[in-house]
């Protein structure tokens, strides 16, 4: 893992609160209703950092976590040897070997890798366990509903743990439709066909379902980050993140005058630009640049919304300081990329995107200070 540079020598400082990690991680929990509430720590703990992040969790009383892939887990376990940890993204041909060596359990969604992990099991002297994915909706992953029959009925399922039974909410974001209801009912009719394995499929927007489809463990994502599980809504959860990057350089141009790669920006009136030594290379997209056609991203400059002026490149933004005052815009100054008015799902919005890719595309090149959870 490539190492990050002090705050003090980063041109750009990634600020990220372990204490509001472990505030929403416990706001979450106790909304659930849930006897567990498991924590998803994928992709680097959505940029934040599996390390701290499981640290802080753990602290606060975390017992289980989910990852995509075996690597990860082995992060979370060096982290917390006492945590349940399993991967979403099942279990690949010759990996049991590595998940039994680590104790990862796999997520198993497919007769393919139930054999696998039945022969695993007879290897081991012991029913290893597993959570078993039935696919409610989401078609990615999974058994469908059609072979839940034929699973329970299957005698590799004796050889093998089951302790867990778990499906994905598709739009648990959009309470209006009526998808999440015909997924409870789903796998209520799987839970019925498979008795007595706990189970869970609340996601972080399936908290706040009503009711809430919390089970035996409800996994909790996005709104641990400071993610709003709620859309249209007042987001219930803190911040985690703040990205801040200090101005390189300032100019003043006249009007007509381009800027950035292929003069795709035009100042239309005399504008005053800050520079600051952030880019896509640092995960911040370039879908987010601005055009004559298009408003971009935009940063806070002493409190002031700043436009982005022209496209984003591979290090560089160039923002319009026009109405900051210019002691408070000038070389060295903090411009405010994720924070305060610009939360990680506004920010997300004006990039053309969701505020997920833009967390977990957070770089390694930003100077990274972690806030205690004590």
């Amino acid at each position: 893992m490539t190492s990050s540079p002090s705050p003090e020598s980063a041109p750009a400082t990634l600020t990220i609160d372990l204490a509001a990690l472990a505030a929403n991680w416990r706001l979450l929990r106790d909304r659930s209703g849930a006897p567990d509430c498991a924590a998803v720590v994928k992709a680097d703990a959505y940029g934040i950092g599996i390390e701290p992040a499981v640290g802080a969790l753990h602290q606060a009383g975390c017992r289980t976590f989910f990852v995509a892939h075996h690597g990860e887990a082995v992060r979370v376990r060096a982290t917390a040897p006492d945590a349940t940890v399993y991967v979403l993204n099942g279990l690949l041909p010759g990996a049991s070997a590595a998940f039994v060596r680590d104790g990862i359990r796999p997520v198993i969604g497919s007769f393919d890798e139930l054999a696998d992990w039945a022969e695993a099991s007879r290897d081991a002297g012991r029913r290893l366990p597993a959570a078993i994915h039935v696919d409610t909706g989401m078609n990615r992953l999974g058994f469908q509903p059609d072979e839940v029959e034929r699973l329970a009925a299957d005698p590799r399922l004796g050889a093998i743990e089951p302790a867990l039974l778990m499906s994905h909410l598709t739009s648990a974001d959009e309470p209006e439709k009526p998808a999440s209801r015909l997924q409870v009912e789903a796998f209520d009719r799987a839970r019925a066909a498979l008795p007595g394995v706990p189970a869970s499929l609340a996601n972080s927007s399936g908290h706040f379902l009503d009711p809430t489809p919390a089970y035996d463990v409800a996994r909790a994502g996005y709104a641990l980050y400071g993610g709003n599980p709620v859309p249209g809504h007042p987001n219930p959860m803190r911040p985690v993140v703040r990205l801040e990057a200090r101005i390189v350089q300032t100019r003043t141009i006249p009007a007509g005058t381009p800027v950035g790669y292929g003069g795709a920006w035009t100042a239309k009136a005399p504008r005053r630009l800050a520079t600051i030594s952030v880019g896509y290379a640092d995960g911040y997209l370039r879908q987010a640049s601005a055009t004559d056609a298009h408003d971009g991203g935009a940063a806070l400059v002493a409190g002031r919304l700043c436009p982005f002026a022209g496209r984003v490149s591979m290090d560089l933004i160039v923002l319009d300081v026009t109405d900051v005052p210019e002691a408070e815009a000038r070389r060295g100054s903090v411009a405010t990329l994720i924070g305060d008015a610009l939360d990680i799902d506004e920010v997300g919005r004006r990039a053309g995107t969701i505020g997920y890719e833009m967390l977990t595309g957070l770089g390694r090149r930003y100077g990274r200070r972690y806030l205690d959870a004590a």
